[in-house]
């Protein structure tokens, strides 16, 4: 059996390895890693061998912490990513490189058709209809976007939004309010087959579907880190962040996203940011919260996007695709019966 893990900003972790009356056995770490002292290698090897193999990430994890050597040095990768890529050995998961990739940069929609098409794009990935996608979000119009369990009310002032020209809406996948201006944000969605986050906790696949946004921002000269859950951070603050929902069919939906410019006062106008959420992320200003890429890089929009497919394509062979007119027809159809009305708008309210 044979597993792989890159660490999100970090190294390449492989595991081979075989099974034999319920235990991991022959098994052997490589990869692109730093390792101090050298033979803590075959500790790490010693201390995998023999547990078994429902043992979790936290288990193999311990029992690997527990065999190096005192002061040892691991640089790029640590022992829960060890766990997580013998997890993904021991369910047979696929790499990125096993699936064929299409990225999807079309014509402007409504807000409430990019998240119809989130639907039916992922529904399609699921039911292998649609090869794994990435797809880069145009819009026509400015729009605030609550998660599927935030309450309405609570999130958003109605009358700053309506003075700023914001239409709300809500999305299929958790997490919080991300107030989406035309031009002014770089939006991404990700449909993948379940099977390439296999053997990775939830927490695990948000670092592990944006590492490539990681890379692409670095080589633009800016410091991204992932900060858990779902942020994409630099030193100077947050950039982005992330979300996901997974259907029954196997289809999982990811995505971000980023802040390419910002106006802080109206961000605090339209959005009712309270003084816990402020302050639980050390900062008292929401705008000081945000660190936009326009300021960052001093590049158009255009260029950042342009970088991110690039980069994306040169990881993973993806090539150019396009949202076929059938699934525009059903993402149309959707938007009528769900997105746009005021039942699902208001299912929290």
């Amino acid at each position: 059996m044979h597993g792989e893990y890159k660490v999100p900003g970090g190294k390449l972790v492989v595991v081979d390895l075989e099974e034999r009356g319920g235990r991991i056995a022959d098994f052997h770490l490589a990869g692109d890693f730093f390792l101090e002292p050298d033979d803590a290698l075959d500790d790490i090897d010693a201390a995998v061998n023999g547990l078994p193999v429902e043992s979790d990430v936290a288990a193999i994890a311990a029992a690997v912490r527990s065999a190096l050597p005192e002061g040892a040095q691991l640089l790029g990768f640590t022992p829960e990513a060890v766990g997580t890529a013998v997890r993904r050995a021991l369910v047979t998961a696929p790499g990125w490189r096993d699936f064929d990739w299409e990225i999807v940069h079309d014509k402007p929609v409504s807000p409430r058709m990019n998240l119809a098409l989130d639907e039916v794009l992922t529904g399609r990935v699921g039911d292998g209809r649609r090869r794994p996608t990435l797809r880069i979000w145009e819009w026509d119009e400015n729009a605030v976007v609550i998660g599927s369990f935030q309450s309405l009310r609570n999130e958003v002032d109605p009358d700053g939004a309506a003075a700023h020209g914001y239409d709300v809406v809500r999305r299929i996948s958790g997490g919080g309010a991300m107030m989406m201006g035309a031009n002014s944000i770089v939006t991404y969605s990700l449909y993948v087959p379940a099977s390439l986050v296999a053997g990775l906790t939830f927490a695990d696949s948000y670092a592990f579907l944006d590492d490539w946004v990681l890379q692409a921002l670095r080589s633009l000269g800016i410091e991204a880190t992932y900060q858990p859950l779902n942020d994409i951070a630099s030193p100077q603050g947050k950039i982005g962040g992330a979300a996901q929902k997974r259907l029954a069919n196997g289809g999982v939906l990811h995505h971000a996203t980023l802040s390419y410019d910002l106006d802080g006062e109206v961000m605090t106008e339209v959005l009712r940011i309270g003084r816990e959420k402020l302050s639980d992320k050390g900062t008292t200003s929401a705008a000081k919260r945000v660190d936009p890429l326009r300021r960052q890089t001093g590049l158009p929009r255009e260029a950042i996007i342009a970088r991110l497919e690039e980069t994306f394509a040169h990881l993973y062979g993806a090539v150019p695709g396009s949202i076929s007119d059938d699934e525009y027809a059903e993402a149309e159809a959707l938007v009528e019966s769900k997105f746009a009305t005021d039942a699902w708008l208001r299912r929290v309210p």
